[in-house]
């Protein structure tokens, strides 16, 4: 997958937006865009889960907070976050953090091949705000601590092994991870206002017992090249790890992060940017700003993000209008879907079976607005290839 940056020619609309490198240089914006010019049209009205989806997708509740999975005796976790799934034989498995502090943890949730839930189970506890994480190439989930000084642990989806915490990978208000199979690294955010971003050297790939922790070094620009710098101190005391080299780069609240094809893209809540860095010739830009066009672009709030074999980000909203909006490798930005009647919750999780058909997300705290109140859903449609 080859993407565009999204600085180029400024396309906006009801439903729509591209965004672009004239809008850097002051010049106006081009026409408005069509509503439901996005790549899977116009949303249509509430269906009876309140999700307003495009033509030909369809809805279901997966989970609630404090019930039973399906007809499982496994009760789900409260404020579920991040997510992502694997392959089971013909079925697949969706594991999900848990952001309570105490308790934390994550889950998991199997599907047979038709979809059916044929069981589900914890596989981490005891930990603390568990937020989001990544996928790793030999099928782990890294869940990550969103506190002070937090841990990320290594889980097992089938719930065999036993987790195990991760302290190479230094400590600090983890948010979310990304493996690189072709650098052989972990891309980590970190959710302070004056967050950085980082990678994890694994001394041996495919094993984060040991290595070295580095983290990113540029300018203040929104655009040019960076390096990477060891940061001499992973445990993050006394000196916080976000403190510890000089000019490395501040980012305002780092949220989601994903990778694919010697691309990585991140999230920062603090200014609703996502950010792009291109790891073939080291350097960096905006994928997405919507202060460059006035709150009108329909993604605000950005938080988790996951990529579809297409090309596709998809962009969860923490705050926003609760949807979930995509960016295409033609850089529109258009609404997929939205959630009606849960404006006290945020989208997180969001992350496609194996074989692309269907996305799995969560409200966080569904239509009470509590942690207790979460609800884990599953899209099921034609998403492009």
């Amino acid at each position: 997958m080859e993407r565009r940056s999204l600085l180029r020619a400024a396309v906006i609309g009801g439903t729509s937006a591209a965004l672009g490198g004239t809008l850097w240089r002051g010049a106006a914006y081009a026409a408005p865009a069509q509503p439901g010019t996005g790549p899977y049209g116009a949303l249509g009205s509430p269906d009876a889960n309140g999700i307003r989806l495009p033509s030909g997708f369809t809805s279901r509740v997966i989970a609630r907070s404090g019930q039973r999975v399906g007809s499982t005796s496994y009760t789900w976790h409260n404020a579920p976050d991040g997510g992502a799934c694997y392959a089971d034989g013909t079925g697949w498995i969706y594991v999900s953090n848990s952001e309570i502090n105490p308790s934390g943890g994550a889950s998991a949730v199997k599907f047979s091949s038709t979809g059916a839930i044929t069981g589900a189970y914890r596989i981490l506890s005891g930990t603390r705000q568990n937020c989001a994480g990544g996928k790793t190439p030999w099928n782990t989930w890294l869940s990550c601590e969103e506190v002070s000084l937090g841990y990320v642990y290594e889980t097992d989806p089938w719930g065999t092994s036993a987790a195990v915490q991760r302290p190479a990978m230094g400590r600090f208000k983890h948010e979310a991870a990304a493996a690189d199979p072709v650098r052989k690294v972990i891309y980590l955010t970190e959710d302070e206002t004056n967050g950085r971003f980082y990678r994890f050297v694994p001394t041996t790939w495919g094993n984060l017992s040991s290595g070295k922790l580095q983290v990113m070094v540029a300018g203040s620009a929104t655009s040019g090249s960076f390096t990477w710098a060891d940061v001499p101190d992973p445990d993050g005391s006394p000196t916080a790890t976000r403190s510890q080299v000089s000019g490395s780069k501040s980012f305002n609240g780092g949220e989601g992060c994903h990778y694919a094809n010697d691309t990585v893209w991140f999230t920062t809540k603090g200014d609703n940017r996502v950010w792009q860095l291109n790891l073939l010739n080291n350097t960096y830009e905006l994928a997405y700003d919507d202060s460059l066009v006035n709150g009108t672009a329909p993604l605000t709030g950005v938080d988790n993000i996951t990529g579809a074999s297409s090309g596709d980000l998809f962009v969860a909203e923490d705050g926003g209008t609760m949807e979930i909006c995509v960016i295409t490798p033609d850089d529109v930005v258009a609404s997929f879907l939205r959630i009606d009647g849960q404006s006290g919750s945020e989208i997180t999780g969001p992350a496609f079976s194996p074989d692309g058909t269907r996305l799995y997300f969560s409200s966080q705290r569904g239509t009470t607005g509590s942690s207790s109140g979460g609800i884990t859903y599953e899209v099921k449609g034609p998403f492009r290839s």
